[in-house]
């Protein structure tokens, strides 16, 4: 990731793709299915749907447990914003008029039949477990966004790394995922 000279209103993105050898269908089973996800990430450590929701549709909620070592432990909401499968999973943390995240994941058909997977994240514009830190030094707010945003992109990347050898039919955790992995790849619920 380049450096940038982001700030926290600047509302950062990040955004990793892979292409994988499976089918978009397959593909979606693995990124919709919330509960995989804190296998497959480093900070977060658990996630249910909320309200009877079983399944993302617009409107669901569901709650993500994170740990981070420089954070500590929280808790958020997220709440599905949008959803067609098997196209796009995306959602809002905290407020979805004013999340402190938001995360997506895009699939695309390939001409070999496969997917080419996109996640892709946006800081703010809400408050987040990260403005702590920019209101304890705020001299230091772009790097310390630059070192998050750098964190989001190298879990992100795990993250997919993971769903394609799932998707591939290879079993997680040989190669870039570490032990009790999404927080950050899936969507650190919400820092």
């Amino acid at each position: 990731m380049e450096w940038t000279g982001a700030r926290y209103a600047d509302r950062p993105t990040v955004e990793v793709r892979t292409r994988i050898a499976a089918s978009p269908e397959r593909v979606w089973e693995l990124v919709s299915d919330i509960g995989l996800m804190p296998a497959l990430s480093a900070e977060l450590r658990s996630v249910e749907w909320l309200d009877g929701a079983t399944w993302p549709v617009p409107g669901a909620r569901f709650a993500g447990r994170s740990e981070h070592p420089s954070l500590g432990a929280w808790q958020t909401t997220s709440y599905v914003v949008e959803c067609a499968a098997p196209r796009v999973f995306a959602w809002a943390v905290e407020d979805p008029e004013r999340p402190s995240a938001v995360w997506r994941f895009t699939l695309a058909a390939t001409d070999d039949g496969g997917t080419e997977l996109t996640q892709w994240m946006q800081m703010g514009p809400g408050r987040s477990g990260l403005s702590y830190a920019i209101d304890r030094m705020p001299e230091k707010e772009q790097k310390i966004v630059y070192v998050r945003m750098r964190e989001f992109e190298q879990n992100m990347t795990a993250t997919l790394d993971a769903i394609k050898k799932l998707a591939e039919g290879a079993a997680p955790g040989g190669g870039g995922v570490a032990p009790g992995a999404e927080g950050v790849a899936f969507g650190e619920a919400g820092a």
